[in-house]
């Protein structure tokens, strides 16, 4: 039975696309596979500065009464190291791997909207530079990544401070939603034929799981910070309780925000898991139909669990328990989703790659966190352990442990579709281990501080507190964690220049985007392929049930390929060789427009006019800073343009 079937009425008679080359190029790219490789260059940037920001908070508290950081340096360390890498690190790094990988799963072309996709990274890089200036104008924000009032009032923080983090995160939104918006569109109408909603790889449904998600949690946040603007320039008093606010309402709007995403940055980790642990087990995913609706389970709870950030805020025993319950019923889903992958290596012909190693870690280590999070849903436990240094230890178990490993690893599987060459393997083993024990020595003893009664965000500690050994371990720990990714790093860079050549699909894995060339083409596919299986390249390979390699005719293009004689070939490889038509043809896409960049740094002068507009807004005198009217001109004209541009250039 054929699984890929490739009509050849796909294609029109032109001159062949050639990849474009040089600086302009990439500013002007609508490429889903460049703009991902942009999102992922820049978010690990970011993540390497918020790594910095880490170093220096536990070199302030390897011994105690340390001097190394000023009680005002130390809040703004862990301010925007806690905001980098959820905003700027882990959030993009997945997006990353959503524009250059899902597509490509689905057997598309390019996303639904390629200038928005362009246009929500260069939002997404004007966000991260806006957080970023306000180290260059000595007002770096102190208040804490969460930004509880008062703290954000004029009264405690007169300074630009809380403004950079405010419109920083206002533009960030406008990205994320953008680039869910497309994702979301994409999955939904842009798959080939025969991949139907149930076919789908589990990474795909966590690309439009955690799209829909962002798409329904980030406006809270936005309103959030609607609100604090207004408060912060215009003399409204959301927040202030002497005039009728309630700083309560802001830990809601934040909350209801920020435990949805929790789960989006764990989401597209369990859809990373989900496609290694099974090519390097070689078997099918267990239980697929059920991981999907553990997905969907996940997000659907995530939105009724938010309160249990605020259980010691006196909400109330009825309400206590409500959210109490329902974070424990969220462990349902999440652990079925353990068992899948352990049912899936199960007798499985097990092969520890690189990728596999970091895979089965973040398996592991997020089981740590989960179960800690768990017992902080117990009510009396977590208001004793609320705000010490155990909660530290659980999210970054999870953020970390769960997230990053699965980032680390999936880089590790997928650099032979970016780059066209394998990462060094033993590299990589030093890289994971390194990384595993780092890890584990920086944050497990986290749990020993915080029950010995640690608290959290204090800057220093006394020299009888009985804390000081465990700080001389987690932050050597963090040392060595440090020295991992320089390990990475230098894997990457060696690789990227002498690493073996990988070929078309060197794990022999089974999604469609190991069926086209290493690294892809601009066009992807130079013909649709139609899909009759799950698992599509073994089905063609091995035959439906995936059993040992046998003869199995596959048609692809309207010709018949011997799958017995040519066992290596993937299917989309064999019919470009055996095609001739195929090699004098053109696929049209989109032409690159620097529309989306014009656009976006427009709205970049429209968010920090109020940045150095002097003086501040008012009410009674409310005007437009110079910044934002030149802003808001070049938005539109950048809009304007992108509107009536033309999809190609007339011949």
């Amino acid at each position: 039975m054929a699984s890929i079937a490739r009509p050849t009425t796909q294609t029109i008679a032109r001159p062949v696309i050639q990849a474009p080359s040089g600086l302009w190029s990439w500013l002007t790219t609508i490429d889903h596979k460049r703009i991902g490789l942009l999102y992922g260059v820049t978010a690990f940037i970011l993540f390497l500065v918020g790594g910095i920001e880490a170093l220096l908070i536990r070199t302030q508290l390897i011994v105690p009464q340390n001097g190394v950081l000023t009680a005002d340096q130390y809040n703004s360390m862990f301010t925007m190291h806690g905001t980098t890498m959820i905003f700027l690190a882990i959030m993009p790094l997945s997006s990353a791997l959503f524009n250059y990988i899902m597509p490509l799963q689905i057997g598309a072309r390019d996303v639904a909207f390629p200038r928005l996709n362009a246009f929500s990274y260069w939002v997404f890089l004007a966000g991260a530079v806006i957080l970023n200036m306000s180290w260059l104008f000595g007002t770096v924000p102190s208040q804490g990544w969460y930004g509880y009032a008062p703290l954000t009032d004029n009264s405690w923080n007169p300074t630009r401070a809380v403004d950079f983090w405010m419109i920083g995160l206002q533009v960030l939104g406008v990205a994320s939603i953008a680039a869910s918006l497309n994702f979301i569109v994409t999955i939904l109408n842009l798959r080939a034929p025969g991949v139907t909603m149930m076919r789908l790889p589990i990474f795909t449904w966590a690309t439009l799981i955690t799209s829909i998600m962002i798409v329904l949690a980030f406006p809270s946040l936005t309103v959030g910070l609607i609100l604090l603007m207004m408060d912060r320039f215009t003399g409204t008093h959301f927040y202030a309780p002497a005039a009728g606010g309630d700083p309560l309402l802001w830990q809601h709007l934040f909350w209801i925000f920020g435990h949805p995403e929790v789960y989006i940055m764990i989401l597209p980790a369990f859809g990373i898991a989900s496609e290694i642990i099974p090519v390097f087990s070689r078997k099918p995913l267990f239980g697929y139909a059920v991981m999907v609706y553990a997905l969907a389970a996940i997000a659907f709870l995530g939105f009724g669990v938010w309160a249990h950030h605020m259980f010691t805020t006196g909400l109330g025993p009825t309400v206590n328990s409500v959210f109490a319950s329902s974070t424990m019923l969220i462990a349902v889903p999440t652990g079925v989703k353990i068992f899948n992958w352990l049912g899936t290596m199960w007798l499985g012909h097990l092969r520890f790659t690189s990728a596999m190693l970091f895979a089965v870690g973040m398996v592991s280590m997020f089981t740590i966190g989960g179960i800690s999070g768990v017992m902080e849903a117990v009510v009396p436990i977590d208001q004793h352990q609320n705000d010490s240094y155990l909660v530290i230890a659980h999210f970054h178990y999870v953020l970390f442990g769960g997230s990053m490993f699965a980032i680390l690893g999936a880089i590790y599987y997928w650099f032979p579709k970016f780059s066209g060459r394998l990462l060094n393997e033993k590299l990589g083993v030093w890289n994971f281990w390194l990384t595993f024990i780092g890890f584990n020595a920086t944050f497990f003893p986290m749990h020993f501080l915080g029950l010995e009664g640690m608290p959290r965000r204090y800057y220093s500690y006394g020299d009888h507190s009985g804390w000081a050994f465990w700080n001389h371990i987690v932050s050597f720990g963090s040392y060595l964690l440090a020295a991992s990714i320089l390990v990475f790093l230098y894997n990457v860079a060696r690789s990227l220049q002498h690493g073996e050549i990988a070929g078309d699909n060197p794990w022999d894995a089974p999604t469609l985007e190991w069926s086209i060339p290493s690294p892809p083409p601009p066009y992807n596919f130079r013909e649709i392929p139609t899909v009759t299986h799950r698992d599509p390249l073994w089905a063609a390979k091995y035959g439906e049930g995936h059993a040992e390699e046998q003869a199995l005719d596959v048609t692809v293009g309207g010709k018949t390929i011997a799958r017995s004689q040519a066992p290596d070939e993937s299917p989309a490889r064999e019919a470009a060789r055996r095609d001739p038509v195929e090699e004098n043809t053109h696929i049209h896409m989109p032409n690159p427009s620097y529309y989306p960049l014009i656009a976006a740094f427009g709205l970049f002068l429209l968010s920090v006019g109020p940045l150095f507009d002097e003086p501040r807004i008012h009410y009674e005198s409310l005007h437009l800073p110079l910044f934002s009217i030149i802003g808001i001109i070049v938005l539109l004209l950048g809009v304007y343009g992108w509107s009536f541009e033309p999809a190609e250039t007339p011949e």
